[in-house]
């Protein structure tokens, strides 16, 4: 008789409507909803890369708690509309955007340069109001790529150039991000899991392009802890001898890293020659000693002692006493 949990469904679409998204798993085993759920939500909302203005230079203005001339807004309203550009960026490197206006007008997103590596999805929204005829707007805008929200002062951590106004960034280009879990029926049992995804992105992915990705970086981070990390040295003690001498060890190790010649391993000079004319030549052969054997080699003290301790605990290996 086997006892695997049964696997759900592939995830099915309800609804698409732009920019929101709702899915659906089935077939879950008991419990297993709000563990999938919630596991998917965290990683919806924390781990999808996105980009966002990291960093604006206006020009005659050296910090944000200023006004400029002929603009209707002054700068912290301006930063707070240009926080709201919604930029999808190809490829990893920062890119340089650039808006330059003079005279009376109603300046949008529309008005900004762009490279072809970046695209405006809000092309509509408003930046600022001009009211005179001799003024004027001249924007440098950095946009970045990156994960989640990254504080200013993250971002200043490297020089900042003179003029140059660094903002808190949001990355993440998911807006909302919830589920709901209720029974449903398989075979004769009504308590397995169905789990509801509502995804709500700020159009610079789908929700499905979202759901995706979330469900692959959650395998990857799966795979990369399945098994168990290796032991290089297991020591197993056998029965003592007839005559009550000490007792013989079988040392399972890595036998590339036993055989290294003990003249190799950055021990002092006189430790080394120690060592050396006690027939003592390899690692393999240091680890299958007892402190007290190694305390009868002429020509080691308590400071040699104390460096071949330091050495064999840097690989992992406890001296045996």
């Amino acid at each position: 008789m086997t006892y695997d949990v049964i696997l759900p469904s592939k995830p099915k679409i309800v609804r698409e409507e732009g920019m929101n998204g709702v899915y659906e798993i089935d077939g879950l085993y008991p419990g297993y909803g709000h563990t999938l759920g919630n596991s998917l939500r965290r990683i919806i909302l924390s781990s999808l890369p996105g980009a966002a203005i990291t960093k604006v230079k206006i020009a005659g203005i050296e910090h944000e708690f200023s006004a400029i001339t002929g603009v209707k807004e002054d700068v912290i309203t301006l930063l707070l509309n240009i926080k709201k550009l919604r930029i999808r960026v190809t490829g990893d490197e920062a890119v340089v955007l650039n808006l330059k206006v003079k005279g009376v007008s109603e300046v949008s997103a529309k008005d900004i340069e762009v490279p072809g590596q970046a695209e405006i999805l809000n092309p509509e929204l408003h930046i600022a109001s001009l009211t005179d005829k001799s003024s004027s707007l001249d924007i440098e805008l950095t946009v970045e790529k990156g994960l989640g929200y990254v504080p200013k002062e993250v971002l200043q951590k490297d020089r900042v150039d003179i003029g140059s106004i660094t903002l808190d960034a949001a990355f993440t280009p998911i807006r909302k991000a919830n589920y709901e879990v209720e029974n449903m029926r398989v075979g004769d049992r009504t308590d397995f899991n169905r789990i509801r995804l509502s995804i709500e992105t700020d159009g610079t992915i789908t929700p499905r392009e979202a759901l995706e990705q979330s469900i692959t970086l959650m395998i990857h981070q799966l795979k990369a802890i399945v098994g168990f990390k290796e032991e290089e040295v297991v020591v197993e003690k056998s029965d003592a001898s007839e005559k009550g001498e000490s007792k013989s060890d079988k040392i399972e190790m890595d036998s590339e890293l036993m055989k290294t010649r003990v003249d190799s391993l950055g021990l002092s000079g006189r430790t080394t020659k120690a060592l050396a004319a006690a027939n003592i030549r390899t690692l393999g052969g240091l680890a299958r000693k007892k402190e007290s054997d190694i305390m009868d080699v002429d020509g080691l003290g308590a400071k040699g002692i104390q460096e071949i301790k330091k050495l064999l605990a840097g690989h992992g290996i406890t001296m045996k006493q």
